[in-house]
Order: structure tokens, then C-alpha cells, then sequence
């Protein structure tokens, strides 16, 4: 049996956003296409989805990893080596459970959710197909979780790091392979005789609107093969690798709990989280039901005006009236993939610090809470600081990169702006998740749900205040999603520190990230600015023209600015640069010319 090879807080985050970093470009590899291939509609249909698929998804694993995942960390530090395999065991069979549920009531649900005329039905039948392709994953993914929990317990983040990396190249295959596929044969369908999967349409644009649902579903299938494939890599190397406890530490371990004493402590732990999942998915599915709803309150009775605001890329895409709502919700979702960029990186900072501080706070070690505390916190911020100001300033010729030339390009000019408000709040969106990892790790689960509870009422208010108003518009989501973050960060970070009773360095976690990304992100914009005066403009149509390739160079001159920064003002520390490869090495370089904090 091999040994238990323990990871520090940063040595798990590491590799967790290493596997990130390789998922979010396999991601960018298939959302990109995808996105190129479906247009602003299909993707609309494939973020409504989602809405539903999300907190279904969330709901029924919630709580649980996060459960397991502690009580391991702790056992293992108490050396209770029995309880930790009988965790794994009564975990494994709750998540079988939970998972069947969730994709049993996915499916109930599909109908009444597109079909039904209610108010709480987003009246777009296309999505069904999506839906249905996408319920099984939650299954899967549930399976998935209770062996990333037991893993991460360990301080291993390895085989949640490669299950994660297997799931989305899962997805990059068969979903695109899929879509592409769907959308070739109803453009052959089309031109054969015009009548595309069974309904006859008159025109190339009513052809679109008939594939465009049919081709998000393909590409939807590939995130339930991505799911399959990665429980499958799970299950094998736990049967081939076991569970990392030797059989000297079983002997000596005492008589573990009774399951049903265990199932216990899991679902005490759990509970709190879920409930806190609970209200945070409800509301997120309330929020896109609000934004859908208003949006098209908005459109049905403002149509004039609406297509006057968004004339230019509604004109140019062709949409049809009965589609501008979902073409403006699509165009809004394009936006996700760069405002979610960060905050997936800075959540495996939170994940990998649950067993970390749970096995301090069980000890009552308050220098290691403290370490631990402070590094999660200044790394996302030196994350978080400089790519929110710099995609805040080259959000359009960014976008414009990727999507001039294909079915996404006329929905550039609406979206630039909204992920450019998104780069100047990054800070809070990227750190909320390591806060809320941090509060479960010390046991208080309770403080995440109560936040949620206020914030989530705050963004519903927005939302429907907001997106009803015609000047507005859209623009009421992001609004919306301003408001939920400050108050949970506000909240959650008060009560982090009040429980921990530690006092961080502020100059170190937020000051010198603050000063360091801000001027990055200034150095972006303004040779951004210069290098357009100076480089030939080119075809303003083009993915490679002036704009693009000045907005790339602008990004290397950012980074060197930062790189520069960070050495002269001391925001790194020595454990900062020890989770690098030959970080030894490193430090003692920066070390010798004192460049480190």
C-alpha cells in the first residue's frame, strides 16, 4: 500500500490550477468553436440549460464533498485511519443516492420548465433536447465527488486534477464532433428540399432557428460523456491504487464509528453547506428565470426601442423578433467564459485549503490558520487584480479576436462592454469561494448560507428592477451580480476573521495586489490605445487585424509590467514561489537581490 504523500495548501493548489489552466483551454478550444458554430442563438439555448442543469447539479452533490473531505483531513490528523475508510464507503453510497435523484428530477422537470405556460417556465421548448442530454451527468458527477473527496481529505489533489482534465477533453471530443455533425446535416437537409429535422422553413434564417437547439443538445452530450469518463478513470484507480492508507496505520487505528454514527457526522456537516447550495442555486435559477422573464417583458413591449438600441447587431445577425430575446440572453452568456475564468482558478485555492485548515483548526493551531488564511487570500488577489483590470480594458478587441468571422461576431459590440464591467469586480467574484471554502474548513457552514440569504435577495431585487427597464435592459444582470457579490464577500470576510480571530496583513493581501494590477491594467490600456495609432488597422472584420494584434502585444506588455512590479514592491512571498517547479531555486535567487516579501 503506498504511503500517504501529503500536499500544503499551495502544493494542492498547484496542481489543481494546473489542471484549471489545461481545462479552461480545452474549454476555450470548445466553447469557442462551439460558440463560432451555434451562433448567439444556440448559445442562448444552451445557457437556459444550463440554468436548470446547475443547481440541480449543485443540490444534489452539495455539502457532501466538502463533508468528506473534512472529516478525512480530520481523521487523518487524529489518526483514525478505520474512520476514514469508512467515510469513504457510507459517502459513496449517499452520492449513488443523491445522484439518481438529481437526474430522475432533471428529467421530471424539463417539461414544465420550457413547455408549460406558468410563470415560472422560460417558454423555449427548443431547450428540452439540451436538458435531456445533460441530466445523466449529474449522476456521474456525483460518483465523481465522493472520490475527489476522500482524495482532497488526503491532501492528494492529483486524481481530482486528472478526473477533471479526462471530463473536459471528454467534452471537447464528442461535444463538438457532435454539434458539428447536427449542424451539417440540417444545412443538408435545408438544401436538399427545405425542410430541416421534420419542419419546413422558407428561408436560411428560419433553417438556423430550427438547427441551432438540435446542435447545442449534441454539444451538451459531450459534457455526459465527459462525466462518464472521468467516474470511469476514478473507479479504475481506486481499484488498482487503493486508498492510500498503509496496513500498519489500519492496525493501529481504533475501532471506527458505527456507519450509521458516521453517516451522521457527514450529514451534519453537510446539511448547513447544502442548505447554503440551496438558496444560492435557487436563486441562481430564479436569477436567469428573472432575467429571461424581464427580458422578454421588456422586448415584447418595447420592441421598437429595443431593436432601435440594438440595431446594428441584431440588423447584421439577422434575428428574428420572436428571438431577440434569446439572441440578447446569448450575448450576455458569452460573457460567462471570461468572468468565470479566475474565479474557477481561485476556488481550488479554497478547495485545496479545506484540509489544510481543518486539520489546523482540530489542533488549534492558530499560526498555521493564520499562514493558511493569508496565502489563499493574497494569491487570488495576485490573480485576480491584474486579469480583471486588464480584461476590463481590452474586453472588445479580446472578444473581437475570437469572434469576428463567425456566427458570434455581430453580438461583440453588446457584450464587450458587460465583460468589461465584470474585469473591475473580479477581485470579488474570485475570492468568494476560497472565503466560503475557508468558513466550512473551521465549521461554520452556517455563516456562506445567511450571506447567501441577504445577497441573493439583493441580486433578485436588481434583477427585476433593472433588466424592466428599457434603457437598461441586459444590463440589469450584471448589475445584479455586482450587488450579490459585495454583500457575501462583505459578510463572509467579517465573520472569517471574527471566528479565526486573526489579523492579516493588508498591505500584503490586498494593497500591494491592488496597486500591482492596477497599474497593469493601465499599462494595458494605454498601449493598447498607442499601438492602434500606430499599427495599419486592417479589416476591421478580420479575427487578425490592427486592434487584435495590438491588443496582443498590449497583453505581453502587461504582463512584464506586473512581473516587474511584483519584484520591486515584495508581493510574493517565499511559500508563494516554493509551490512552483525548482521554487527552491527561485527563492533563493529573488532571495539574494531581496525581491521577496
Amino acid at each position: 500500500m503506498p504511503k500517504n504523500k501529503k500536499q500544503n495548501v499551495l502544493d494542492g493548489a498547484l496542481i489543481l490550477v494546473a489542471a484549471t489552466v489545461i481545462i479552461k483551454v480545452i474549454g476555450a478550444i470548445y466553447k469557442i468553436p462551439l460558440t463560432s458554430l451555434i451562433g448567439t442563438e444556440g448559445r442562448g439555448y444552451f445557457a437556459s440549460a444550463y440554468n436548470i442543469y446547475t443547481p440541480l447539479y449543485a443540490i444534489s452533490m452539495a455539502g457532501l464533498p466538502v463533508a468528506v473531505s473534512r472529516l478525512v483531513s480530520e481523521n487523518m490528523t487524529l489518526g483514525n485511519y478505520r474512520d476514514v475508510r469508512m467515510i469513504f464507503r457510507i459517502a459513496l453510497r449517499l452520492f449513488v443516492i443523491t445522484g439518481t435523484v438529481g437526474t430522475v428530477l432533471l428529467l421530471l422537470l424539463s417539461y414544465p420548465y420550457t413547455y408549460l405556460d406558468w410563470s415560472l417556465s422560460i417558454h423555449s421548448p427548443q431547450t428540452m433536447p439540451s436538458i435531456i442530454m445533460i441530466a445523466p451527468s449529474i449522476f456521474f458527477c456525483c460518483i465523481m465527488s465522493a472520490y475527489r473527496g476522500y482524495y482532497e481529505g488526503m491532501r492528494n489533489m492529483l486524481p481530482t486534477a486528472l478526473s477533471q482534465v479526462i471530463e473536459a477533453i471528454g467534452k471537447l471530443i464528442i461535444g463538438l464532433s457532435c454539434a458539428k455533425l447536427v449542424m451539417v446535416t440540417g444545412l443538408k437537409q435545408f438544401e436538399s428540399g427545405g425542410v430541416v429535422f421534420g419542419k419546413s422553413v422558407a428561408s436560411l434564417a428560419e433553417a438556423y432557428s430550427v438547427i441551432y437547439p438540435y446542435t447545442a443538445a449534441a454539444a451538451i452530450a459531450g459534457v455526459t460523456f465527459g462525466t462518464v469518463a472521468g467516474t470511469v478513470y476514478l473507479v479504475i484507480r481506486h481499484k488498482r491504487c487503493g486508498g492510500a492508507i498503509t496496513r500498519t496505520q489500519l492496525v493501529n487505528s481504533r475501532k471506527p464509528l458505527d456507519s450509521t454514527a458516521i453517516a451522521r457526522s457527514l450529514v451534519a456537516v453537510a446539511v448547513p453547506i447544502l442548505l447554503s447550495t440551496l438558496v444560492s442555486n435557487i436563486t441562481n435559477f430564479i436569477d436567469a428565470w428573472t432575467v429571461q422573464n424581464r427580458l422578454a417583458y421588456v422586448v415584447a413591449n418595447n420592441l421598437d426601442a429595443i431593436k432601435s438600441i440594438y440595431a446594428g447587431p441584431l440588423t447584421a445577425a439577422q434575428v428574428l423578433d420572436g428571438n431577440i430575446k434569446t439572441f440578447l440572453y446569448g450575448a450576455l452568456d458569452t460573457t460567462s467564459d471570461f468572468k468565470n475564468l479566475i474565479p474557477t482558478i481561485t476556488m481550488t485555492l479554497g478547495v485545496s485549503a479545506i484540509p489544510v485548515l481543518s486539520g489546523a483548526w482540530a489542533l488549534k493551531d492558530k499560526a498555521v490558520i493564520k499562514k493558511t488564511v493569508e496565502s489563499v487570500v493574497r494569491v487570488t488577489m495576485l490573480l485576480a487584480m491584474p486579469a480583471g483590470f486588464g480584461m476590463a480594458a481590452l474586453a472588445e478587441p479580446i472578444l473581437s479576436l475570437l469572434y469576428n468571422g463567425t456566427n458570434n461576431a455581430n453580438a461583440v459590440s453588446i457584450a464587450a462592454p458587460i465583460m468589461a464591467f465584470y474585469g473591475l469586480f473580479m477581485m470579488l467574484m474570485s475570492v468568494s469561494a476560497p472565503l466560503v471554502n475557508m468558513l466550512q474548513a473551521i465549521g461554520r457552514a452556517d455563516v456562506p448560507l445567511k450571506a447567501m440569504l441577504v445577497a441573493c435577495t439583493a441580486k433578485t431585487i436588481v434583477n427585476i428592477i433593472f433588466v424592466g427597464i428599457v434603457k437598461v435592459n441586459i444590463w440589469g444582470a450584471p448589475l445584479g451580480t455586482f450587488a450579490f457579490y459585495l454583500v457575501a464577500v462583505t459578510h463572509n470576510t467579517f465573520f472569517l476573521l471574527k471566528e479565526t480571530k486573526i489579523r492579516p496583513n493588508i498591505k500584503s493581501v490586498l494593497f500591494k495586489p491592488l496597486l500591482c494590477g492596477g497599474v497593469c491594467g493601465l499599462s494595458a490600456y494605454f498601449s493598447y490605445k498607442l499601438l492602434c495609432a500606430i499599427v495599419p488597422a486592417g479589416n476591421a472584420l478580420s479575427r487578425i487585424n490592427g486592434s487584435t494584434v495590438s491588443a496582443l502585444i498590449s497583453v505581453c506588455v502587461a504582463v512584464a509590467v506586473y512581473a516587474f512590479l511584483l519584484l520591486i514592491t515584495k508581493s510574493i512571498s517565499r511559500d508563494d514561489v516554493l509551490m512552483l517547479p525548482k521554487g527552491e531555486k527561485i527563492a533563493k535567487t529573488l532571495e539574494k537581490y531581496r525581491l521577496l516579501g
